[in-house]
């Protein structure tokens, strides 16, 4: 399956667990990585670059830190300009109706805190809702996303374990051996990643 990595992160330098993942996503030609901030510093956006690239490729995945119960603003400003009336929701709008794509996220606080009875009062697919809901408005099928939490208190191990579920949950989406109907199920891609393991 052509999957499109778009990424976003404005202070990579300052990130361990995302340099990991980036160090071990896989090289494959059905697999394109897409830096919004490498590609557009100055944030002026390629609109027709990108939409080149979501019509070349089957799963998007934002990949992405989650700032503020949400996402980096370049990546908004992609949502903003790139998701155009008319091309993809909309009359007429079906450029991207049938894709498949989801959150790719890492989030400091750990998972505890994203309950309704914790610190931060919602789960983190509710704080996800506007992301679903702009996927399903442009006829895509939003998949759960894959998370990685707790980041700040992160052992070694913590860590290695979390950029292997990555690596496997791209080359099983590459291989199309993730079954998105059983997936739609699910809280977190990371545990189809788990259920796969004999």
């Amino acid at each position: 399956m052509k999957t499109l990595i778009l990424f976003a992160h404005p202070r990579l330098e300052k990130s361990k667990i995302n340099r990991a993942l980036l160090a071990r996503v896989p090289k494959n030609g059905d697999l394109y990585f897409n830096d919004l901030y490498e590609a557009y510093p100055d944030f002026n956006i390629d609109i027709n670059r990108e939409k080149d690239l979501l019509l070349q490729h089957d799963m998007i995945i934002w990949h992405h830190p989650f700032y503020w119960y949400s996402c980096p603003p370049l990546l908004k400003q992609w949502i903003d300009l790139v998701l155009e009336f008319g091309w993809a929701y909309g009359p007429g709008g079906n450029a991207l109706a049938g894709k498949k794509i989801f959150n790719a996220i890492t989030t400091g606080g750990a998972a505890e805190a994203y309950q309704h009875d914790g610190r931060n009062r919602y789960t983190v697919r509710e704080f996800l809702a506007p992301f679903d809901q702009t996927a399903t408005l442009c006829k895509m099928k939003y998949l759960p996303p894959f998370a990685i939490q707790g980041t700040h208190g992160l052992s070694d191990e913590g860590l290695l374990q979390a950029v292997e579920q990555y690596q496997q949950l791209i080359n099983m989406i590459l291989n199309d051996q993730l079954d998105v109907n059983n997936a739609s199920s699910l809280t977190f891609l990371n545990q189809a990643v788990e259920t796969s393991k004999p």
